[in-house]
Order: C-alpha cells, then structure tokens, then sequence
C-alpha cells in the first residue's frame, strides 16, 4: 500500500476508471485496487452513481477489491436496486468474496430477478461452497425458469447434491427430470446422475439406454461405462 506522498494521480485515475478504452480501465482499476480503501472507496462510489451501466459495472468491479464494510453497502444496495443484468450480474461475483454473508443476497436476488445472466452466475458461485441449502432453493427455482440454459444448470446443480447431506431430495428431482418431455432434461438429468450410483440411478441409467433420442443414450451409455471403470 502506497503511503498518501507516494499516491498515483488519483483524479487522472477517475478519468481513466469513466473512459471508454478498455485497457484504461482496466489499468485504473489495478492501480486503485492499490490504494487504501477509505481513499479508493469513495472514488468507486461517485462512479456507481453513473447512468451509464458500463461506469456502474467498473465500479463494482473496483469494489470486489476493498473487502471493506462500505464495499459491501454499495454492493448490497446493487443488488437491491440496479436494474441492468451487467452490473447487477457483476456485483454479485464481487459481493461474493465476502463469503457467508453474501450468501443470502445472493439467494434474495436469484429468486427475484428474471435475467438468465444473473441467475446463472449466481448458481455457478453457489456450487463454489458447502451451502447445500440454499443451492437447492437456487436449483428448485431453476429447473423452472423458462429459459432453457437456466435450468440446464439447475439440473446440474441438483447432480452436484448427490454428494451432500441433501441427497435425497436432489435425487427425486433429478429422478421426475429423467421422464421429461424435453430431450435435453432428460439427457442433463442423464449426466447429473453419474455422481451417485445405487439402485434407483442404476434404474433410471438403463432405462435412459433406451431413449428415443440419441444424445440421451449416448450420456446414460457414458454413466453405465464411467460406473463400470470405477467398480473395476
């Protein structure tokens, strides 16, 4: 941390930090994420009070630097209160570093939000941690959002609490997935399923062998082999 003589050209750096050229950017936010953040803070603050997403972004970005409690405000009011996927998107990977504390946030804005961005970066921090809970809440959620992505991996986040103390539950879900009208649930269910063999996966594996579509045959086929290697 440089000391307050050695400082960089704080005021060039918020020009930097609003331009438009990338690399400016990005060279502004490294140099700031330097600084001591009762100085970097309140720059990154009048930053996010742009209407421009894209100034709002950067700062975001810039708060994930300086695990500060007033980072963590701005965040929380970010989340709260954008409304543009890209910045709220952002504020979410920065928040996350706080750890268990962002976490029902993160939950809050998942269940609130209807941007397939945010949701599936949300899922994708969650499955980063032993809250077991609150992926299942993220994932229940998922598998019935409309857009097609956003349950792809709500399907595969139930695959990731075979391994969890809520196994069971996981299990049932993915089980109902299995006889989906829509092919490509059947086939991420398919997949989801390697983690965890006993009876009732066995059951499914091989009946999913004989799906009318190629692809969820070919992934059942690849369970069954994986499931095979191991117990040899």
């Amino acid at each position: 941390m440089p000391d307050r003589d050695e400082l960089p050209d704080l005021e060039q750096i918020e020009r930097d930090l609003r331009d438009r050229a990338l690399n400016k950017q990005k060279v502004a936010l490294d140099t700031l994420a330097t600084v001591s953040a009762d100085i970097a803070v309140p720059i990154l603050a009048r930053l996010l009070a742009s209407s421009d997403f894209m100034q709002r972004r950067v700062a975001v970005m810039g708060l994930g630097n300086h695990l500060v409690e007033p980072s963590f405000e701005l965040l929380a009011g970010v989340l709260k209160n954008d409304r543009d996927p890209n910045v709220t998107g952002e504020a979410a990977n920065s928040i996350f570093d706080f750890g268990d504390r962002a976490i029902p946030l993160l939950v809050s804005l998942f269940e609130h939000t209807d941007s397939w961005l945010i949701r599936q970066s949300i899922i994708s921090l969650l499955l980063d941690t032993d809250r077991h809970a609150e992926i299942l809440t993220v994932a229940e959620i998922a598998i019935a959002d409309e857009t097609q992505s956003v349950k792809e991996v709500g399907i595969l986040a139930l695959g990731h609490l075979l391994t969890s103390p809520l196994q069971e539950p996981a299990l049932a879900l993915l089980l109902t997935l299995c006889h989906d009208p829509f092919w490509r649930n059947r086939w991420r269910a398919a997949i989801s399923l390697q983690r965890l063999k006993n009876p009732a996966t066995t059951a499914a594996i091989a009946q999913l062998q004989q799906d009318e579509h190629f692809r969820v045959v070919a992934a059942a086929l690849e369970v069954a082999n994986h499931w095979a290697s191991q117990s040899g």
